[in-house]
């Protein structure tokens, strides 16, 4: 039943976009907000509707394509690093990194293949600051959010992950979603 609400709040992107990912749509304003959300709190220009990738939707954005944008994910976050694709594009340093969720590698400072995944498994208490500080004073800080991985938004049985909250919009609740 969560899965059946959950995909009528799902809508398909723009006829030509790549892929066939989803996007979450975004919750009603309350009425009578006048420029504040439910929270009290000023509201800013929303920003791109919340995008869902599958593994495989996220593939296509590797940079081995040069009229498509440059993704990669980190702690299920997908970000557009294009505009550094002196470090992410073909053939840069940090190639390895695009087109997947890098988590562990972004940890380990690794481009180790098997380091390359979403897994934070055994990761040490260091590694963990470590993806911390480099997930929010580089990734967040430099590249837009454009959507999350589905691991992120859903459980492994396709339901909604309740716990989900957008890292650019902290009042998100899933639950007004879904």
């Amino acid at each position: 039943m969560a899965l059946a609400r959950a995909k009528a709040h799902l809508r398909p992107l723009r006829p030509g976009s790549r892929g066939g990912a989803r996007t979450a749509a975004a919750a009603p304003k309350a009425a009578g907000s006048a420029g504040r959300n439910r929270f009290g709190d000023k509201e800013t220009e929303p920003g791109p509707p919340v995008r869902l990738f599958t593994e495989e939707e996220l593939a296509h954005y590797g940079g081995e394509e040069e009229d498509q944008p440059i993704y990669m994910a980190v702690k299920g976050v997908v970000f557009d690093v294009t505009s550094g694709k002196e470090f992410y594009g073909r053939g840069a340093p940090y190639n390895a990194l695009t087109g997947k969720d890098s988590t562990r590698g972004v940890a380990k400072m690794s481009l180790d293949p098997a380091d390359l995944t979403h897994d934070t498994t055994g990761l040490t208490a260091e590694e963990l600051k470590s993806l911390d500080d480099v997930f929010t004073k580089v990734y967040k800080a430099k590249y837009p959010i454009v959507g999350y991985t589905a691991r992120r938004i859903l459980n492994e049985d396709g339901s909604p992950n309740l716990d989900f909250k957008p890292e650019d919009q902290p009042h998100f609740d899933t639950r007004d979603e879904f």
